[in-house]
């Protein structure tokens, strides 16, 4: 019998609160994992829990891309307060330059749609953690500390991804900072400091600068990383294995 060729990473993120009302409580919860299959594709599985604030959502993703990091097609699946919210499958075409979505809920009925893919596409917004830290591979950080400009699609422009899945574009400013050692629950990373930056106002509300470090390996796993301004959060990696 032939052996897979794929390489599979695991792990589990912590969310905490901020808040000085609820400092350093959990908040939340995600698990997932990375399939590197042979020819370079990835295949990323997440499943995120968030209690607070309400209403709680519970999100499921399944996203792949090609071995050039482009979005292939995703798989959303959302309940707001333990209901049924929304479900959608995302497909990229980039030989017609089209990203297609079919996607349902009770708020939206059945929706199909066809969106051009804007040129310089960064990838997918998928909303869970791991896949913002995923995300960062596509800077250059040879290039030192700078800012670039990403072109991204996303299910929901909701800061929590709390809609019906549904196409939509946002621009937002990836910066590298730099690296640095990060000792959380899973161990000690040596990492790559990066912060997103909202001068767009993605969703009509503006995002507050949002600071990670991801592995400064070619896995780019989330390690940990905060938002500041009304959201006040945490996250950190609590299991790995790879």
């Amino acid at each position: 019998m032939a052996m897979l060729s794929h390489r599979r990473i695991t792990g589990a993120i912590r969310y905490t609160s901020k808040k000085p009302e609820r400092f350093d409580q959990e908040r939340g919860r995600e698990d997932f994992a990375f399939t590197h299959h042979a020819d370079g594709a990835v295949t990323i599985r997440a499943h995120c829990e968030i209690d607070e604030p309400a209403p709680t959502v519970m999100r499921d993703i399944l996203y792949s891309t090609d071995a050039q990091w482009r979005p292939l097609d995703c798989h959303v699946r959302l309940s707001l307060d333990d209901i049924f919210l929304g479900s959608g499958w995302v497909r990229f075409d980039h030989a017609a330059g089209v990203a297609e979505c079919e996607s349902y809920g009770p708020s939206i009925g059945r929706v199909s749609q066809r969106m051009a893919i804007p040129d310089g596409l960064a990838g997918f917004g998928t909303h869970p953690i791991v896949g913002d830290g995923f995300l960062t591979r596509i800077m250059d950080v040879s290039q030192g500390p700078h800012r670039r400009l990403l072109k991204v699609l996303l299910p929901s422009p909701d800061h929590r991804g709390a809609t019906p899945p549904l196409l939509a574009r946002v621009d937002i400013h990836l910066e590298y900072v730099g690296e640095a050692e990060k000792t959380v629950a899973a161990g000690t990373f040596q990492c790559r400091h990066f912060r997103f930056v909202d001068e767009a106002a993605m969703g009509g509300t503006q995002h507050p600068p949002y600071d990670m470090w991801v592995t400064a390996d070619a896995d780019s796993i989330f390690v940990c990383g905060g938002v500041g301004g009304y959201m006040q959060t945490w996250y950190e990696l609590v299991e790995l294995q790879r």
